[in-house]
């Protein structure tokens, strides 16, 4: 018997990153005076002459793309090479990965770049790329942008990448599904832990389940990423995983875009495990009437 869970918040708000699978978004109040302002997205201004790994600080915050396909297509290839590099660590890691999601976003928000993109990727990241982008695009369509920022959202900082590498891996260990399916869904849900809040139909912490389905499925705190980790590797179990991984994701989330978006992101971890590195510095934007809105670590606090 199928236990009912909401819609996550990111696939709400695409501005998250992703959609948040989950409930919808309500208007509400910004979040308080004290806490970091959102801030919208810069023009697209960056040229292809400016592609060049930033070792350097500052660093242009956040990073700009550039304001056409083939040059977009440039920065990805820097940014995708940047992020399975392991010379790269720290501040210099966290920017190529937030260049690499803006770069998706950019081109998904014009679909008539689709073509002269992809055909501009080096021909070995064309298919990474493609997984990327189509991921992104359908995620962008299960959203309707409201004119308001979400007011029962906090922004914090996500566990350390080791500690959440572990957390799928041991879940996998236990339960038999892949880790990078794990991954891909806390990305999606919650972009890796950063969105804290219960949505509006109730979903709590950061694999976004509804009340009933964790009482069945969790144990431990749902706010917790490791217990929710295992949670939804339970529940994925229950519902097919990992033997028919498109019945437990659409279970997970009734969304024939979530399936597809999940499958790809996850996919291209387990091809190459290094695209986490790039995946957990994508932050957290909302899609809103007047553009993509950066809600920066610290919003709503």
């Amino acid at each position: 018997m199928r236990i009912p869970r909401s819609r996550s918040p990111l696939l709400l708000a695409f501005a998250c990153g992703v959609v948040l699978s989950g409930c919808a978004v309500t208007s509400g109040v910004p979040a308080a005076a004290s806490a970091p302002p959102a801030t919208t997205a810069p023009a697209i201004t960056a040229t292809a002459a400016a592609l060049a790994i930033p070792t350097a600080t500052p660093r242009e915050e956040p990073p700009a793309v550039a304001a056409d396909p083939v040059a977009i297509a440039a920065q990805v290839a820097t940014a995708e090479r940047a992020v399975r590099d392991h010379g790269l660590t720290g501040a210099t890691l966290a920017w190529m990965g937030h260049l690499q999601q803006r770069a998706y976003r950019a081109v998904a928000a014009r679909p008539e770049w689709h073509d002269a993109f992809l055909a501009a990727v080096p021909a070995d990241l064309r298919g990474v790329a493609t997984a990327n982008l189509d991921a992104t695009a359908d995620l962008r369509a299960t959203v309707v942008p409201g004119p308001d920022l979400p007011s029962a959202w906090r922004i914090v900082a996500p566990a350390p990448m080791e500690d959440l590498a572990r957390y799928y891996r041991e879940a996998e260990a236990d339960f038999g599904v892949p880790w990078s399916y794990l991954a891909a869904i806390h990305l999606v849900e919650t972009r890796m832990g950063r969105i804290r809040g219960t949505s509006v139909a109730g979903a709590q912490g950061p694999m976004q389940f509804m009340p009933g389905t964790w009482a069945a499925y969790g144990e431990g705190d749902v706010n917790s990423d490791r217990d929710a980790i295992r949670a939804a590797a339970r529940y994925l179990r229950a519902n097919g995983a990992p033997a028919n991984m498109a019945n437990a994701l659409f279970r997970y989330n009734n969304s024939q875009r979530y399936v597809r978006a999940v499958t790809a992101y996850a996919e291209v971890m387990r091809a190459e495990p290094d695209a986490l590195r790039g995946y957990y510095n994508w932050q957290v934007y909302y899609l809103t009437t007047k553009g993509d809105i950066l809600l920066p670590v610290g919003y709503g606090s």
